[in-house]
């Protein structure tokens, strides 16, 4: 078997275990976050940080909400990093932002965050933040889910079907899951461009 088709069938493999129900929980914590006026912000690291970016453009264009991700603003991002340490980017960002309880935090990990293997820390230290003031919690991870999964009011986990593809499939699904949600009916506002010009 080629290296292709094993993936491939991986991908199958993934999206046929995923949890459906907890997806619909997502996009019904999703749905009562805008219909409160509450605003969204998107954490990730890494290539989980390129995707909050692009989710951030799809939750404001498509499903009408207010949505920041902290890694679009490399100026700032840099700056907390170098004169306060990774650890506190993102909880001191959310502190600048005014988090607040009818604010929900969505965050895209492949680990989920744990402290005591000092792996992203950073989400760790926001979702403390996030509990603290009552916000909402959702989350988009693989693995076991770590930290993000244990607090989370509404999480999908992406399955592992194999432990050396963890990270790839972890951060594919999120973009699947993600473009689910901005085309689920009870989210979606606008139409998207090609599909608008695909009905003339």
């Amino acid at each position: 078997m080629s290296f292709t088709t094993q993936f491939l069938q991986e991908v199958q493999q993934v999206t046929a275990q995923l949890d459906v129900a907890a997806i619909e929980k997502c996009a019904d914590e999703l749905a009562a976050i805008r219909e409160r006026g509450g605003r969204l912000f998107i954490l990730g690291v890494g290539g989980s940080a390129g995707n909050a970016g692009h989710a951030v453009n799809d939750f404001r264009k498509i499903c009408g909400f207010e949505a920041y991700a902290p890694t679009d603003n490399v100026s700032e991002l840099t700056a907390r990093t170098n004169d306060e340490g990774w650890a506190s980017v993102f909880v001191e960002w959310l502190r600048g932002s005014r988090l607040k309880k009818e604010d929900a935090v969505l965050v895209f990990s492949v680990g989920g965050g744990n402290l005591e293997k000092n792996v992203s820390p950073n989400l760790v230290h926001a979702l403390h933040l996030a509990k603290q003031v009552g916000a909402r919690v959702i989350g988009i991870v693989g693995k076991d889910g770590g930290y993000t999964a244990k607090v989370a009011d509404a999480c999908v986990i992406v399955p592992t079907v194999n432990a050396n593809n963890i990270t790839p499939h972890s951060e594919a699904f999120q973009a699947v899951i993600w473009h689910l949600f901005v085309s689920h009916p009870d989210l979606k506002m606008n139409q998207t461009k090609w599909e608008s010009v695909a009905k003339t």
